[in-house]
């Protein structure tokens, strides 16, 4: 007769079900639940993890066991701050103040699972958790690979883009129909800046402009859909909080982007460099944002009348001297006081627009 093997349930989760966990948060949860279940006096427990992320260094997930709760910590690795120890602190002030801690399968990049408990473990105790470390290597790996995909993803493609490819849109088809509020903005003068600057000033320039733009959009629960050369597409799509709020939230970020473009013109200006100004215009309407290309290359675009209208505004900004245009759609959504401006032609569109501009 073959003899049955019963592993304690932290080690039979990690062996048949933590690769499948939808997240570092989920994974901790379980774990803990289950040594807990082993008979382990847990406080609570972290999960550290290098992060592949263009400004988060590292990821800290820390776990209650009298609540269950799970929250979060950031490492941006700036000057001073240690975010390798931000689970050993807060392990350390939980229960007794007995940490343990394991580096997870002899991983290069420092991923760490430490556990706080209301007494010292005894040496079983330890032996389980050393063994729970190194079974847990394998499932991390999948929740790693499958957390840098993600983040790639929607650092090239953007969040809405990236849900669409990890849903396995991999063809051209129709797409998916978005109402929004659109902002479209354009740098002024880039070609010439590009022409009579060094290269990697222009890169730089390009930077601190998307930095204050985008910043700006994501601040007021926008989203960037397209950088396009020198230029910004963004959203604020209209669903649960309503058109007036999505036009409202718009208008916000364009006032917080002026005020952080003027800042940053104004410390180019001590260092010589010419300003960068910007044109802005605000619309609201329906966008079909699918996929394009070719069988083999496609690419995630933006079309349909609304995005037509909002980058011709843009252009008139120049013509009427103004930094920032509304269309009539958008200002009977919006609550801001605004201007009139009468209505123009737009290249390209049939009907005139109704054209306004914030008050300041």
């Amino acid at each position: 007769m073959i003899a049955v093997m019963h592993l304690p349930p932290a080690l039979s989760y990690l062996l048949d079900d933590a690769a499948g966990a939808p997240g570092a948060d989920a994974f901790l949860t379980a774990l803990g639940q289950r040594l807990v279940a082993d008979g382990l006096p847990l406080a609570g427990g972290a999960f550290t993890q290098a992060a592949p992320h263009p400004i988060i260094t590292r990821r800290t997930w820390l776990w209650r066991a009298d609540t269950g709760q799970v929250i979060e910590a950031l490492g941006f690795g700036f000057a001073g701050l240690a975010p390798e120890n931000v689970g050993r602190d807060w392990l350390a002030g939980l229960g007794t103040g007995v940490v343990h801690e394991d580096v997870v399968g002899g991983a290069a990049d420092g991923t760490v699972l430490g556990w706080a408990a209301n007494r010292p473990f005894d040496e079983a105790e330890l032996d389980l958790l050393r063994r729970v470390a190194r079974f847990a290597a394998a499932p991390l790996a999948a929740l790693a690979a499958r957390s840098t995909i993600s983040v790639l993803l929607e650092t090239y493609l953007g969040r809405r883009s990236a849900a669409q490819v990890l849903a396995g849109r991999l063809r051209r088809e129709p797409g998916e129909t978005i109402r929004a509020a659109l902002l479209y903005a354009d740098l002024r003068g880039f070609t010439e800046l590009s022409e009579n600057t060094a290269p990697q000033d222009v890169v730089e320039a390009l930077d601190a402009w998307f930095d204050r733009i985008a910043g700006a959009v994501h601040a007021f629960g926008g989203e960037v859909l397209k950088f396009i050369g020198d230029g910004v597409l963004a959203i604020f799509p209209i669903g649960e909080r309503g058109a007036t709020a999505a036009c409202d939230a718009a208008l916000s970020a364009i006032a917080a982007a002026r005020a952080g473009m003027d800042h940053l013109d104004r410390a180019r200006a001590a260092k010589n460099l010419p300003p960068l100004p910007f044109g802005a215009a605000l619309h609201v309407g329906e966008m079909l944002w699918g996929n394009i290309g070719t069988a083999n290359r496609l690419d995630f675009t933006a079309i349909g009348s609304a995005v037509n209208l909002v980058s011709r505004l843009e252009g008139l900004c120049k013509t009427l001297d103004r930094q920032v245009l509304l269309s009539g759609a958008f200002a009977r959504e919006t609550t801001q006081p605004l201007l009139p401006l009468g209505e123009h032609r737009l290249r390209g569109i049939a009907d005139p627009c109704a054209v306004f501009a914030p008050e300041q």
